[in-house]
């Protein structure tokens, strides 16, 4: 028996307003946009009786909204997404290419759209099956399809991952791989004024080199004193070479470059791995350390909230992984790691050890949430963890469920 008969409820038009009505197999509803008019909800003998106070009356539906429909794969009504299912995208059984080592298909607006995994994969043939069979790291295709280096040029790649036909302008390509081989002639110890022009570092051994320093390229002539990486010369005195590192916490980088309270100089890390002052409020340093110099000690890591970070939860280190069962991750919160169910799923049977198991957004049973029930004998449809309404009179033309 239908419990709405003629009777409607009808709740405020306040925000996020959820109208409900109640049936002998549960709870139907569906929440409302700011503003929306709330639906009136009755039986379809009662469409239309309404019209002359201008409410609109609806009703359970069991017909499924545009770009769902029901596969022949499929678990319950309306439970395929036409517009974005991998296995189902455009039309029923239209699977997309599986994933290969360079590239990945997703399913938009109900087409195959193939992704580039790697940043130097591309997709110069168009041919979907065999995926970004191009590296944008050669001389035919260099950074795009169809750039080509001229005679005499290289395809070049940069620290930044960059790519591009030949080095910059004022810098020589030195290197034997055309990887990180572009240099600055002017300052190259190893390649001053030409490739292979290494300077002596010790000046040609007819002067004394100061401590922490040694002769080099400047200006693109060898013999000028400079600095060995990470110390520089700050108090501008020669004889004492250059004294101060430039991993301390008063000469951060740079001379009189000082990190703030609480904070510690050490490396990025990374291809730069230049020193920078670590960790601002709220964030620890996680990482490690490394002697230079004998007794000089040199921070590498990188800073983290020990209260969010996935990966160095409550303390370095402490990463939180997947859990038992399926459909389930965690998560760090205040600083302990949580199991929770992905988007789209819950664990309906209470049982940890099989995981979120229930597709809350399709399961009439279960729709959007354990226990919210959909109108089964009316055949309601749950999409998107929304039981399915429409109003009762479109249902009623079109031959839908009428009691």
């Amino acid at each position: 028996m239908n419990i709405y008969g003629r009777f409607a409820i009808v709740l405020g038009t306040l925000s996020a307003t959820v109208v409900i009505s109640c049936t002998e197999n549960g709870v139907v509803g569906r929440y409302l946009d700011d503003g929306e008019a709330p639906p009136e909800f009755a039986s379809t003998e009662d469409a239309g009786r309404d019209a002359e106070s201008g409410s609109t009356l609806y009703c359970p539906s069991n017909r499924c909204p545009a770009g769902h429909t029901t596969c022949p794969s499929s678990e319950f009504l309306c439970d395929v997404d036409l517009l974005t299912d991998v296995n189902n995208c455009g039309e029923c059984g239209n699977k997309c290419p599986p994933k290969n080592s360079r590239g990945t298909f997703n399913c938009a607006e109900g087409r195959c759209v193939l992704g580039c995994i790697l940043s130097n994969a591309l997709d110069c043939d168009g041919v979907p099956d065999n995926g970004c069979e191009t590296t944008a790291f050669s001389d035919d295709n260099c950074g795009a399809c169809g750039n080509k280096c001229s005679a005499g040029t290289r395809c070049i790649m940069f620290k930044t991952q960059e790519v591009s036909c030949g080095c910059k302008p004022g810098e020589l390509d030195c290197g034997v791989t055309p990887y990180l081989s572009c240099i600055d002639p002017s300052h190259d110890d190893k390649n001053c004024g030409a490739c292979g022009n290494a300077c002596p570092r010790d000046g040609g051994g007819t002067v004394e080199v100061p401590p922490n320093s040694y002769f080099g390229c400047y200006d693109g002539e060898c013999g000028a004193l400079k600095c060995a990486g990470l110390f520089a010369n700050c108090d501008g005195v020669t004889d004492n070479g250059c004294e101060t590192s430039l991993l301390d916490d008063e000469n951060c980088g740079g001379c009189g470059v000082k990190c703030q309270d609480g904070m510690t100089c050490g490396l990025s890390g990374g291809l730069a791995n230049l020193p920078m002052c670590h960790c601002p409020q709220g964030t620890t340093f996680c990482g490690g350390s490394m002697s230079q110099g004998g007794s000089e000690v040199i921070k590498i890591g990188d800073c983290h909230d020990l209260s969010s970070d996935p990966k160095n939860c409550g303390g370095c280190g402490i990463g939180c992984t997947l859990s038992a069962g399926q459909n389930v991750f965690e998560d760090c919160v205040y600083g302990r790691c949580e199991s929770s169910c992905k988007a789209g799923w819950g664990d309906c049977n209470g049982n940890r050890y099989d995981g979120c198991e229930t597709r809350i957004t399709s399961d009439p049973k279960n729709c959007g949430g354990c226990g919210i029930v959909c109108d089964g004998i009316a055949g309601q449809a749950c999409v998107d963890g929304r039981c399915m309404v429409e109003p009762c009179d479109e249902l009623q033309d079109a031959g839908g469920p009428t009691r």
